[in-house]
């Protein structure tokens, strides 16, 4: 059975909410007020996608306006033609950006011309994004420094650019140290450049290297034996390189052996220069010893020498500079993207796609099935295979699909704390899966044997391709599912845990905007309705997550069409949807016989929020209520007593049978998740049925109704004790637990046609609970095999 921490979980579910337009995205640390990640690069760093990061200051302080616009168009394609996706970098309006859009690329470039744009290292991070906090909103490019800091915060592992920075001549004394060179020592990504610049101390840079831990090696490029580590316009510099690297599947092979160890500190593969492109060592020297001794003798010292040396290396090179740095560059690029390529292909290959921090998508979709589909382009078009169409549902349900992330804290060997430390970076088991309230629900009715048509909502969006691929692999049918455009401001739900190294619950984050889309913008009555009429649906299953309108359209839909309705709460703010004051799914008027929720399955908590605002709103002093209530024939004396020998004194004490059994005018029959002390069942029997003269259920009778009464029979109040109660170390996942429950126990009430009660599908639903929270992501394959019981 459920243990306390998944009951938890449910409740927190209340932090949906609808956010700012700027991404849509909850605020996270990948789509905050300070960094936001583009959906492209999120999904395609999520699904194990080769992803290439590029900077920014090459077109802010690199080239001039507008060829740095036409250069930003030529590395992105680079990076596609050769089978990755670009994730240019920069910070627009005090914002860190990863993965600008052609506008927002415009727009950075354009400072170029204005030269009001800041470089961005590592130190300016938080000056930059601080003063747009408070108002002053820059633009920024970033360096490699500052590119390489975003691009591993986004999960993104190579990153090509043009030189690297490095020790200046003279660095011994003035100290000139590129940040370029710290960075590598403490973020693990690997940098493909062209070497650094060759005004540079190159021996003292490849020093300072090796003493911050950075392997370092030089693409041989054809050439045999040693090779000498390039000098960004020349190939050569006279300087043997501290490792040669064959080709992109060797440096590939280095990057995901550094990543298992795992090690902390970058990597740096230098890319000669294009042979055509290269400029003689002996030329460059000279050009390049007078750049230095004109910058010295007119005081360009600091972050002032690299822009005028560059300039004078221009000027004397006779444009010949400009060429090879535009060539190595994208030599660069196109490198990168191919050690990409392999990268990926080396983690598929060893069935340990991405493990980075970036929400995402199942790891059973495989990158065929998360390419892109014509049909999504098409609102409300379902990407169905006809040969798929179900014509006979035993189960519809009607519910959230998300993208769902699980965080559990991993403390180091040693370390007591079972709580993550806020503010700063943990140490985490990240596992990604396909979920959502509805989704959980839906899949684990499958799995035990139900036809299931599932009906949810996406956005037209990377995500929801992937949530659609992934339904098809778990074999649900993806008929029921609505694409919305990106104009319907519709982007496909996630949802974030963190848990503590125990797996209780620390912190949630979802984004469920889409689910609370008005009624308007969806097709119920041409989409929806026409599955409910076809299918015919003994039970539909409706989450919380919706719209109040629209999960009051469910209800009213499904009873219209012969269907009897399960809610699941979702969380103890969504669960108040029930009676709320605004739009309420049940008015004073819906009490039995004329009620439209047939069965809910709350937890303690959302079982205390409807009852408080059933209360609230008036409905438990409605004529309706006091009719059911006084032909439940409740005893007034001895009522304590008794509620205690069939359930507990704790359970009492709480208020919890008393909250269930005045709910039942209006929800006929709870399934009340109460964690480690089991499952409580309180049922509105109807006159006739076999339970209130059936010998075996006579201790769960609370009590009967008069015999003249035509709608009320008695009430029936069971507490099932938990099926076991796992040690912390046996609980793998308490992602889908309490919705794997919901689910078994609809699909015993379906198959059975009505031959079975609610208590009799009870055991068999708490072990399929207790499976999922065996099994890591959301629900457990594993409860196939309970099909046969």
């Amino acid at each position: 059975m459920l243990p306390s921490r998944t009951t938890a979980r449910l409740c927190c579910r209340s932090a949906y909410s609808r956010l700012l337009p700027q991404r849509r995205f909850n605020h996270s640390l990948l789509s905050s007020k300070f960094l936001n990640v583009s959906e492209e690069v999120r999904d395609a760093v999520a699904t194990g996608k080769p992803v290439v990061a590029l900077e920014s200051t090459i077109y802010t302080h690199g080239f001039p306006f507008p060829e740095s616009v036409a250069l930003a168009e030529l590395l992105e394609s680079v990076v596609r033609v050769n089978g990755g996706v670009p994730a240019t970098i920069g910070i627009l309006n005090g914002v860190a950006r990863v993965g600008l859009s052609p506008d927002q690329l415009i727009e950075l470039a354009s400072t170029a011309e204005r030269k009001d744009a800041l470089k961005v290292s590592r130190r300016d991070l938080g000056y930059i994004c601080g003063l747009g906090l408070a108002g002053k909103r820059l633009h920024g490019g970033t360096t490699v420094s500052g590119t390489m800091i975003l691009a591993h915060m986004a999960g993104i592992r190579v990153f090509g650019t043009g030189g690297l920075g490095g020790v200046h001549r003279g660095g011994e004394n003035s100290m000139d140290i590129s940040a370029d060179l710290t960075e590598l020592g403490r973020t693990p990504v690997a940098v493909v450049s062209s070497g650094c610049k060759s005004f540079l101390d190159i021996p003292r840079t490849l020093e300072y290297l090796e003493t911050e831990g950075v392997c370092v090696g030089t693409f041989a490029d054809g050439r045999q034996g040693s090779v000498d580590f390039p000098a960004f316009f020349t190939r050569d510099s006279g300087i043997k390189s501290p490792k040669v690297i064959q080709n992109e599947a060797e440096a590939a092979a280095i990057i995901y052996a550094q990543t298992k160890l795992p090690l902390s500190s970058g990597m740096h593969f230098a890319n000669p220069v294009p042979v055509e492109q290269s400029i003689a060592k002996n030329e460059m020297d000279a050009i390049i010893e007078e750049a230095l001794r004109l910058a010295d003798e007119e005081g360009y010292h600091g972050s002032d020498n690299t822009p005028f040396v560059l300039a004078k290396i221009k000027q004397l090179s006779g444009g010949k500079s400009v060429t090879a740095n535009r060539a190595l560059v994208e030599a660069n690029v196109q490198r990168a993207t191919k050690v990409a390529v392999e990268l990926a292909k080396l983690e598929q290959s060893h069935g340990s796609p991405n493990e980075r921090h970036m929400p995402a998508i199942s790891r059973t979709v495989k990158a065929d099935q998360a390419t892109p589909e014509p049909e999504l382009a098409q609102l409300h078009s379902t990407s169905e295979n006809p040969a798929e169409k179900l014509d006979k549902a035993d189960v519809l349900v009607a519910g959230s699909l998300a993208i769902d992330l699980s965080c559990d804290y991993a403390p180091f060997a040693g370390e007591s704390s079972k709580s993550p430390v806020p503010h700063t970076s943990n140490p985490a088991v990240i596992s990604q899966s396909l979920g959502g309230v509805g989704h959980n629900v839906a899949i684990a009715s499958s799995y035990l044997g139900s036809s299931v048509l599932f009906c949810s909502v996406v956005g037209e969006d990377l995500s929801g391709r992937a949530a659609l691929s992934t339904l098809r692999a778990e074999g649900l049918t993806t008929q029921g599912i609505q694409i919305l455009p990106a104009s319907d401001g519709a982007r496909t739900a996630q949802y974030i845990a963190v848990n503590d190294a125990t797996k209780d619950l620390v912190l949630a984050m979802a984004d469920m905007g889409i689910m609370e889309l008005p009624e308007n913008v969806l097709d119920f009555d041409g989409f929806w309705e026409p599955m409910i009429a076809r299918t015919k649906p003994q039970w539909v299953v409706v989450d919380a997550n919706w719209n109040p309108d629209v999960l009051a359209k469910w209800v009213t839909v499904a009873k219209k069409h012969g269907a009897r309705v399960a809610f699941e709460p979702v969380s103890t703010a969504k669960s108040r949807r029930l009676f709320g004051r605004a739009n309420a799914v049940i008015t004073s008027s819906a009490s039995v016989p004329n009620h439209g929720i047939s069965l809910a399955a709350p937890n303690q908590y959302e079982l205390a929020a409807m009852y408080m605002a059933a209360r609230e709103n008036g409905l438990l002093e409605s004529d309706g209520w006091w009719r059911i209530i006084d032909a439940m024939g409740m005893s007034a004396s001895g009522s304590r007593d008794r509620l205690v020998a069939m359930t507990s004194a704790a359970l009492v004490d709480q208020g919890i049978p008393q909250q269930s059994i005045q709910l039942l005018p209006y929800v006929p029959c709870l399934v009340t998740k109460l964690g480690s002390q089991g499952v409580l069942v309180t049922q509105l029997l109807r006159p006739g049925d076999p339970r209130l003269t059936a010998p075996e259920s006579a201790p769960y009778i609370l009590s009967r109704a008069p015999p003249t009464d035509e709608v009320i029979g008695g009430v029936y109040l069971r507490l099932f004790p938990p099926a076991a109660v796992l040690k912390d170390e046996d609980i793998v996942s308490v992602n889908g637990a309490g919705d794997t429950l919901l689910g078994a126990v609809i699909t015993g009430l379906a198959k059975s046609g009505g031959a079975s009660t609610v208590e009799d599908a009870i055991p068999l639903a708490q072990e399929a609970s207790l499976r999922t929270l065996k099994s890591a992501g959301g629900v457990s394959n594993d409860i196939i095999n309970l099909r046969q019981h």
